[in-house]
């Protein structure tokens, strides 16, 4: 086994807003790599990332894609590259999630147009949450209102001054030709080709340059005390000291080198690949973390090792069934492997081994740690499963989980056949496989998908039907009213049938009252004297509990109620389980009737952090819909948490329209608190 192998592989996630250019960079740099004879465009559907015909209608990235490619660097090596391309909205947030699981560098691609976004914000944030160092790189240099120092700022403006520009543009918009390269001082002017030559920097360009240059090298050489001394001392460190220095800060998270390129010309694109090569981290020089038990427990990624492998998406694929998408975190698996997943003590054999560019299955006879690869049919092992060559004593090894993002918009499924009904369930199960940011909800007699958004639900019904073809209809979810009794009252039920042969005959005397809100149900027996026999009280019990579910009158489940059983009575003959469970619903029904009930609606917890800036908007919005502000909590990244309760009815699209207040800067969270009386005003038709 080369064990200099694992050093020079890079697994880059591409994050950032949607339609920075994620998936036109990828397209670029498999094609400078002569992965590609042609690069394919968003707009024609041909990419290798953006392949299924969800994101070929919509245009967007809306899952996770790998795309590997060899690339040969400066120090005349041969690395591998993989790059996760990953959706840029908050609907998709899972898919990026995943990808900065496993990868060794976030590459933060940003629009020269229009800069610094919300999904800029949560990739950046993502990112950090995730220990994960950074590049960021502007693209769209060549197009009309492209400005690369104005976004350079609005980064640092967001970001801090962490932030390190290696790159100029030489022009910008149409006339964008070549970068300056700020450590070496020199111009790389791109030919039609994408190639590139070195030259001496434009005049007009020079001084600007030079000042950058003795800026970023004093930034650079501030975390080396040997280097810094030397500098101090007059002796102006080369662009290759510089780079080595640059590439350990970046490791460390000092420093976050800032690029610029195009992806349709290609400039920048290959000097983008080399800095990918000397600046990013290797496997080797971050450890991966796992936990057992309550400790978190450091990987290195020794080819020689024991093998570990982290199995960290699920893809359903229409013809070869499950995918599993892996990473290999210490030791090399092959082709007919025999592991053991850790959570589910499932052995697993691995058939072929492939890896995935795009939608294209590359075969391999072996995977090494670091590197990312696929498998099909591992059935045991779900999304976040470790497998390993031996299990020793103590806790089970687990993957760390991932971010938790809630569920905050939902649709009620209908099937449209009988045939459909017969399969959902399975095929929801493996979408949530494939999604684990999508729930499923059976809580009450219907189906409720929850997701992160309408696009989220949107395209996971489009995959249901055609990758499982299982077709639903949609509607709002019904909000969940409760109904309980308003006074106390007595009354009477009795069931008396006698047509010939056994009869049906009961009588239950109740005393109905209301409880606290929350409160639930209270059942008392206190009948003395053998009035209803002690055989038939669990069929009284259970004729109120159904009563109770099938609703008051307004149609609602009643809730917080004490039902006393204080009388009744029987035959010798006639009376059953069945007589007695039918007079004790007839008889709530008639107390419900007689004292009239209460409406109570559903009221939610709702935690939202979003911008200083939004607040007072956020705020009024919630007050609006009848929200009650209960604690504001400032942040230290310039955000404020708010937090209130909300009537559910007013939270049906909140989510949506939180986004549109907030410009997508918000994160939410709901969760069911309790009931309140519902204003007769509001009450549903």
């Amino acid at each position: 086994m080369d064990q200099a192998m694992t050093p020079r592989i890079r697994t880059v996630a591409l994050v950032g807003q949607s339609g920075s250019g994620k998936t036109t960079l990828a397209e670029a740099l498999l094609h400078r790599a002569g992965v590609l004879t042609r690069a394919g465009r968003v707009e024609e559907g041909s990419t290798v990332t953006d392949h299924e015909p969800e994101e070929i209608a919509r245009g967007l990235s809306l899952g996770l894609a790998v795309a590997p490619f060899p690339w040969k660097a400066p120090d005349g090596q041969t690395y591998e590259i993989t790059l996760l391309d990953t959706p840029g909205t908050a609907d998709f947030a899972g898919s990026m999630d995943a990808a900065l699981a496993v990868a060794d560098l976030a590459l933060v691609v940003v629009s020269a147009v229009d800069g610094v976004q919300a999904g800029t914000h949560l990739a950046w944030r993502a990112a950090a949450d995730a220990g994960l160092p950074r590049m960021v790189v502007v693209t769209k240099e060549d197009k009309a209102r492209a400005d690369f120092r104005h976004v350079l700022a609005d980064l640092r403006e967001a970001f801090g001054e962490g932030l390190v520009a290696l790159e100029l543009p030489l022009g910008e918009e149409q006339a964008f030709s070549g970068v300056a390269d700020v450590l070496s001082e020199e111009s790389l002017e791109y030919d039609g080709d994408g190639t590139h030559h070195t030259g001496a920097l434009p005049a007009a360009l020079a001084d600007e340059e030079h000042q950058l240059h003795e800026s970023v090298t004093e930034e650079i050489v501030a975390h080396d005390d040997d280097q810094l001394e030397r500098y101090l001392s007059g002796e102006a460190p080369s662009a290759a000291e510089l780079e080595r220095t640059l590439a350990h800060e970046v490791r460390d998270l000092e420093a976050f080198p800032v690029l610029v390129a195009s992806g349709v010309t290609e400039v920048g694109v290959d000097r983008l690949a080399d800095l990918l090569c000397e600046l990013g981290p290797s496997p080797a020089d971050r450890d991966s973390r796992v936990i057992a038990g309550d400790l978190d427990v450091p990987v290195s990624a020794d080819p020689s090792g024991p093998a570990l492998v982290h199995a960290f998406r699920t893809v359903a694929d229409p013809f070869v069934g499950q995918v599993t998408l892996f990473r290999v975190l210490s030791g090399t698996v092959r082709p007919g492997d025999k592991l053991l997943n850790t959570s589910t003590k499932t052995e697993e054999r691995l058939p072929g081994l492939f890896r995935l560019r795009g939608k294209e299955h590359l075969p391999t006879d072996q995977v090494v740690a670091g590197e990312i690869a696929a498998v099909a049919k591992l059935t045991g092992t779900p999304t976040g499963s470790l497998l390993t060559a031996r299990v020793g004593a103590g806790p089970a090894v687990v993957a760390p989980p991932l971010r938790s993002r809630p569920a905050v918009y939902a649709l009620a499924l209908e099937p449209v056949t009988q045939s459909d009904d017969d399969r959902l369930s399975a095929a929801l199960a493996r979408l949530v496989a494939e999604d684990p940011t999508l729930v499923i909800d059976r809580s009450s007699d219907r189906t409720v998908l929850r997701g992160l958004g309408d696009t989220h639900l949107a395209v996971a019904l489009e995959r249901l039907a055609r990758v499982f073809g299982v077709h639903v209809t949609t509607s709002p979810v019904p909000v969940g009213y409760r109904e309980t009794i308003a006074r106390e009252v007595e009354a009477e039920g009795k069931v008396k049938k006698q047509s010939g042969g056994h009869g049906q005959y009961a009588v239950v005397q109740l005393r109905v009252s209301p409880l606290p809100h929350g409160s639930g149900f209270e059942f008392v027996d206190s009948v003395v004297g053998g009035a209803i026999p002690r055989t038939y009280l669990q069929a009284v019990h259970r004729g109120v509990t159904e009563a109770m579910a099938s609703g008051g009158p307004h149609g609602y489940p009643v809730v917080d109620l004490r039902v006393e059983v204080y009388d009744g009575k029987s035959h010798s003959v006639d009376s059953s389980d069945m007589a007695f469970r039918t007079a004790a619903a007839v008889g709530v029904k008639e107390a419900l009737q007689a004292a009239g009930t209460t409406v109570l609606e559903p009221v939610s917890h709702v935690s939202v952090t979003v911008p200083i800036a939004t607040q007072g908007d956020v705020m009024s919005d919630l007050s609006s819909r009848r929200g009650h502000i209960t604690t504001t909590t400032s942040l230290d990244d310039g955000q404020v948490r708010i937090e209130a309760t909300v009537p559910e009815a007013e939270l049906t699209r909140y989510v949506l329209d939180l986004r549109s207040i907030t410009g997508g800067r918000a994160e939410l969270v709901m969760s069911p608190e309790r009931f309140e009386v519902c204003p007769d005003h509001l009450l549903p038709a």
